[in-house]
């Protein structure tokens, strides 16, 4: 039990156990990299290293500390009992009055974004101004333990008229409490912030050792494993959560809108997967964009190189070669401007079926 399992980041859990020596923990830390990377889970780890009963720069996750706060490794049945205190349809002044924090240790918070309701939880979940309050007020508090530790995981998500709140604490910073804040991308979280606290960048882990991680999967064969570890683009995370069946036909869903679009087949067809792929599917639409950059790669490498290219997603590479044959480098850079635009339109609440239209629409070759 302790740092040793974690996967992968060597040089950032080297970094921290030193900070955690020397007892010098920052008040402030941006974890920032792929979503399944990890990060969430090395700030957990983190927090049960600085309040470990028995151990100084690492954790031995027998301690009481460490098992209250090891709880945190699995937040969806906290997430549900927080919502479930509020009742089934809360207002806003009861959502605020009642924000979302899992606290399985009283010197340690988790702040997710909140999906407000159990049964019909809002489409885009978010860090509210409710939870960004009590997470002021407690930072000022004395730690029972030793240090107080604040992870907020979704960090891009708060609204930027909110993240003042947030300057308020960094400008003053407490002696004894740290703030670790969560998010895939560097930009999507204010300058201001970033530029107060100490920024770790999350690298992608190699497949082979994210294949070691697999055999948690024994249902799985090798070949499995290793499709897996290749499609989980470096995260942990995603490849152990991965339906391989759901996640084929939500692809190969994909790679049929793109080449529709690209041949300028029936927009009648093309404007219904949009419409599918924006309202009916159980992946978040964040991950979609993500599978859709995916396939964008794939289409540059078989454009330029097919014949030694190893594509990102290898279980289609037949289709890949197909449309990358009628594609080029021009095409491929107007496809990626043009999710690179959907990206920051959705942060102005765009519909997401209109954005992904005008996607569509920009595809056609020629």
């Amino acid at each position: 039990m302790g740092f040793s399992e974690f996967i992968g980041n060597e040089r950032i859990v080297q970094a921290l156990r030193a900070m955690l020596r020397r007892e010098r923990v920052p008040s402030a830390m941006f974890f920032t990299g792929p979503r399944g990377i990890g990060k969430f889970t090395l700030a957990r780890m983190l927090a049960q290293a600085a309040n470990c009963e028995r151990l100084r720069d690492d954790f031995c996750g027998e301690c009481a500390a460490c098992e209250r706060i090891g709880l945190l490794a699995n937040p969806a049945p906290l997430i549900e009992q927080g919502l479930a205190e509020r009742g089934e349809s809360p207002d806003t002044a009861t959502i605020e009055r009642m924000p979302l924090i899992l606290e399985t240790h009283p010197d340690v918070w988790a702040i997710v974004p909140d999906p407000v309701r159990r049964k019909n939880p809002v489409a885009r979940p978010m860090i509210r101004v409710g939870q960004l309050r009590a997470v002021q007020r407690a930072a000022y508090f004395r730690p029972t333990a030793r240090r107080r530790i604040f992870i907020l995981d979704g960090a891009e998500t708060m609204r930027w008229t909110d993240a003042d709140l947030f300057l308020k604490i960094l400008e003053e910073p407490p002696e004894t409490a740290t703030l670790i804040l969560l998010a895939p991308r560097a930009d999507s979280v204010l300058q201001t912030i970033r530029s107060r606290c100490l920024t770790f960048w999350f690298a992608p882990i190699p497949p082979e050792k994210i294949d070691v991680l697999l055999k948690e999967r024994p249902e799985w064969k090798a070949a499995e494993r290793k499709l897996a570890a290749q499609l989980s683009d470096g995260s942990p995370g995603v490849a152990l959560g991965l339906d391989l069946t759901e996640s084929a036909r939500l692809r190969r869903e994909i790679l049929r809108l793109i080449s529709d679009a690209a041949e300028g087949r029936s927009y009648r067809a093309v404007f219904a997967a949009t419409a599918r792929l924006a309202k009916e599917e159980s992946e978040s639409f964040e991950n979609i964009l993500t599978l859709f950059y995916s396939l964008l790669s794939d289409l540059l490498g078989m454009s330029l190189n097919p014949k030694d290219f190893v594509p990102r997603n290898p279980d289609l590479r037949r289709e890949l070669e197909s449309l990358g044959r009628k594609v080029n480098e021009a095409w491929v850079g107007r496809a990626t401007e043009a999710l690179d635009r959907l990206e920051l339109r959705l942060r102005r609440n765009i519909g997401r079926q209109l954005g992904l239209d005008a996607v569509a629409q920009s595809l056609r070759i020629g």
